[in-house]
């Protein structure tokens, strides 16, 4: 008898890539026989692939029901940027002291990453652009050579992904600015200035995310220092 683990695997590969790209939007309810029926597999793998997805706080099961798609919530935005302008201000400070070889590679590797998103920009490919932002501001974090700080930043990737999306939405206008920004932030870690790039990096983030944050009615603890 055929195990039900591969075609759990291949339903959570799917349903998480539609929640993470924009496909299945927040609030989406989802069946256990439509997604069975739509992928040709039973309700057993689909239930599997539901109950990792609800772990991971993508899905919310719903009884007799399904699952319904969590969305970011706006308050959970104001947090995942609070840590993400955190992480990436510590590593952008210490690899101004490391030694310039060590930002001299951050520099090449960056300029492959920004050249993708140029590509990606012109494109108006607003999943791929999302991932590709991922990168670029996780290669700031990676770069710093702190293991600690690298995998923490590397678990919100799913969060910071749908949270692009839903930011830029259908203003895809706005990739070559924000790529623009991001050639802006790695020109200020080469060269270390890590005033210029902390403020820079609160502004990106804030505009970019502001339609979220405007609905929580906060805005992140580092948004009072921008003009500081």
């Amino acid at each position: 008898m055929t195990s039900a683990a591969p075609a759990a695997q291949r339903v959570y590969d799917r349903i998480r890539q539609q929640i993470l790209d924009g496909t299945l939007a927040g609030g989406t309810l989802l069946s256990e026989v439509e997604v069975a029926a739509r992928l040709g597999v039973s309700r057993t793998p689909v239930h599997e692939a539901f109950r990792k997805l609800e772990a991971e706080d993508l899905l919310e099961l719903a009884p007799r029901r399904g699952a319904i798609v969590v969305p970011v919530r706006p308050g959970e935005a104001a947090d995942v940027l609070e840590i993400r302008h955190a992480l990436e201000v510590s590593a952008a400070r210490r690899l101004a002291h490391a030694d310039p070889a060590v930002r001299e590679a951050f520099r090449a590797a960056a300029a492959e990453l920004l050249a993708e998103q140029d590509r990606i920009a012109a494109a108006g490919d607003l999943a791929a652009f999302a991932a590709a932002d991922a990168d670029f501001h996780r290669a700031i974090v990676t770069a710093s050579g702190n293991l600690i700080a690298d995998r923490v930043y590397a678990s919100l990737a799913d969060r910071q992904q749908r949270m692009t999306i839903g930011a830029v939405g259908a203003r895809t206008d706005r990739l070559p600015v924000l790529a623009d920004e991001h050639r802006q932030l790695a020109g200020l870690v080469v060269d270390a200035e890590v005033a210029a790039f902390e403020t820079l990096l609160a502004r990106h983030f804030l505009t970019t995310h502001q339609s979220v944050l405007g609905q929580a009615g906060t805005q992140p603890i580092f948004a009072v220092r921008e003009d500081a």
